[in-house]
């Protein structure tokens, strides 16, 4: 079953990047959503939910470990499955996002078979 997607970065860029990335990974994925940050994603996850967020750290408005824990609190997200995309590579930023309900993390640069290798699991 095609599942849907929230793409959380502040670069419409790199939101574009990523979706056609899950994309040539051969997902199957459904919906798409995007945000450009955490705040204008915790709305659009109230309306709609997503079954996965791929969220970048570093955003102005509210910050991907901020928007993290949010979405945690949201009975309405509690199957969400959330990855964090980002440039960020130190051990306890990393840490710190999975200690607050992150369930896997991509750094970038990126390639298809990452996403297929993070995101498959996540997908039953």
């Amino acid at each position: 079953m095609a599942k849907s997607i929230m793409i959380v970065d502040d670069s419409a860029t790199m939101r574009k990047i990523i979706m056609r990335t899950v994309r040539v990974a051969g997902l199957d994925i459904g919906e798409t959503h995007e945000a450009g940050n955490g705040k204008e994603a915790l709305e659009k996850l109230k309306a709609s939910g997503a079954d996965i967020m791929l969220c970048d750290i570093n955003m102005p408005e509210m910050t991907g470990p901020e928007l993290v824990k949010k979405v945690r609190e949201l009975p309405s997200c509690a199957q969400t499955k959330i990855v964090m995309v980002s440039t960020e590579t130190a051990k306890d930023i990393v840490d710190d996002v999975l200690t607050s309900g992150a369930n896997d993390y991509i750094s970038k640069p990126f390639t298809p078979e990452k996403f297929k290798e993070k995101l498959a699991p996540l997908m039953n």
